[in-house]
């Protein structure tokens, strides 16, 4: 049986005021124990409207369980996405104040400037044709939602981190600009390190086999709610490393290449 309008409601009113107060809620798997993938977008979907009332802007999307091992772990077959707001973009060499988070990871990623609609069913050169550019990025993620709830030993699910607008907190932006086609994406990658030593490596090629397939996904998908990806918006594609802790302290580096970098500090 699908939530009631009610229940969204109260999901969505829990998360947005727990990114308020800094504190996490417990699962919403386990509150609501029927939840499914439907309901949890109506849940994210409820919470971009509070977001929305409360003043901020979408300046794009994320797209999220891009990489097998992940969607395996979680046992789904599917990315899932969510919403940037405007509050959220930093650029390369910033300062990223941890006390406005919970407790913060990052991804690295390839991202995408949009400057043409995107709807309906697309191939691969309609993503490319209408790509104004691709940058290095790395994405913050934080979680409004317990990880794992310590009376079960259950662990968060894949309806709990759509809910929460995908485990989304923000973008760093490298300052590298580059045509779609000048690289082949899928061999486009990062070595991160965290305070001087590598935590990860990786190659576009882990996001689907192609970072233009998320977001082949993601047109499709939002087609089905009449939405759309609209011109200027940032599109992150998925990630190909595993999340990194971000702890108070760390600094943070992500060499691309001739793609670029991205570096930041957590404060």
């Amino acid at each position: 049986m699908p939530l009631t309008d009610l229940q969204i409601e109260e999901a969505a009113l829990n998360l947005f005021n727990a990114e308020i107060d800094k504190k996490r809620i417990g699962l919403l798997s386990i509150q609501y124990e029927n939840i499914d993938m439907e309901d949890a977008y109506k849940i994210q979907d409820a919470l971009v409207k509070l977001k929305l009332n409360s003043g901020l802007k979408i300046w794009g999307w994320k797209i999220g369980l891009t990489s097998k091992a992940m969607q395996d772990a979680l046992k789904i077959d599917i990315p899932d996405s969510g919403i940037l707001f405007d509050n959220m973009f930093f650029e390369s060499g910033e300062n990223i104040p941890t006390d406005r988070f919970i407790q913060t990871r990052i991804e690295a990623e390839i991202a995408f400037c949009i400057n043409k609609t995107l709807e309906g069913k697309v191939s691969r050169e309609d993503v490319i044709s209408a790509t104004e550019y691709v940058f290095p990025s790395l994405e913050i993620l934080d979680t409004r939602i317990d990880r794992q709830d310590i009376s079960s030993g259950k662990f968060r699910t894949v309806f709990d981190t759509i809910s929460d607008n995908a485990a989304n907190a923000g973008i760093v932006s490298g300052t590298q600009k580059h045509k779609p086609d000048k690289f082949d994406l899928r061999y486009v990658g990062s070595i991160v390190y965290r305070n001087g030593e590598v935590e990860e490596t990786g190659l576009g090629a882990g996001v689907l086999d192609d970072p233009v397939s998320g977001i082949i996904w993601l047109v499709e998908r939002l087609s089905k709610y009449n939405q759309k990806i609209s011109p200027g918006e940032i599109i992150l594609s998925g990630s190909f490393i595993r999340p990194i802790e971000a702890r108070k302290g760390d600094k943070f580096y992500a060499d691309f290449g001739d793609f670029g970098f991205v570096e930041c500090n957590f404060n």
